[in-house]
């Protein structure tokens, strides 16, 4: 962990109803970079995002975010701090069309995203601004919550399994959009399945295993050995 990282979390323990599911986790995201959080079902890696969210109080442990201690912050406050998440399912809110979930999502008109250049990035969401969001397509529900985090002109994006229950082909373009926010600066969690999308996006990988981080390797190096990937992640 250094000065320059967009997120840098210690030693963190967290669970439900007294449970523990992070047990004791360390892991930092330098700035700009996307970080890939892998690791089988069950493992804690949503828990891990809920967690630097706020919208889970951890037992204990540090969550730094630019230097500023969040470890049990509210929601609402973590936002502010510039940290969006792209939830697993989208949770797009069903009755209001496009524009008004993006409205909802805004920030108002400052910083470098706007509704406007969202559209701008995602032409099908400006074709289908007046529809409501159980009108759309899963990939189009995907695009509708990109474009939510980004109006919060987040400097730290939390992707949670963004490819979820979406067909190859919009998977690739789901990749291409996130791929384009690359020159943006903007640091990444992204915890995801489909390893393909996952080397495709980070500059590195941490696994993790019952709670902790148990490896972390650039994705040049994990995606070489292929015993280690195998090992870790039951893959060849």
């Amino acid at each position: 962990m250094t000065g320059t990282d967009a997120l840098a979390v210690r030693d963190l323990h967290a669970g439900y109803a007294g449970t523990t599911v992070l047990d004791g986790v360390d892991f930092a995201v330098p700035a700009g970079t996307v970080v890939a959080l892998l690791g089988r079902n069950g493992v804690g890696k949503t828990t891990f995002v809920h967690t630097v969210m706020g919208l889970l109080k951890p037992y204990s442990g540090s969550i730094r975010v630019d230097g500023h201690e969040l470890a049990g912050a509210a929601a609402h406050t973590v936002a502010r701090h510039g940290v969006a998440i792209v939830p697993q399912g989208r949770r797009v809110f069903a009755p209001l069309t496009v524009e008004e979930n993006l409205r909802i999502g805004s920030r108002g008109e400052h910083g470098a995203w706007t509704r406007e250049r969202v559209y701008e990035l995602m032409p099908p969401l400006a074709e289908r601004r007046a529809h409501r969001g159980d009108q759309l397509s899963g990939g189009e529900q995907q695009m509708l919550a990109i474009g939510r985090a980004l109006l919060r002109n987040p400097r730290l994006l939390l992707l949670d399994e963004p490819s979820d229950g979406l067909a190859p082909a919009v998977v690739d373009r789901i990749a291409g959009l996130l791929e384009g926010l690359r020159g943006e600066g903007i640091a990444a969690v992204l915890v995801e399945q489909d390893l393909h999308l996952a080397f495709r996006l980070a500059d590195e990988v941490a696994v993790m295993r019952k709670g902790r981080i148990v490896h972390r390797s650039s994705t040049a190096d994990f995606r070489q050995d292929r015993e280690r990937a195998h090992s870790l992640l039951g893959v060849g």
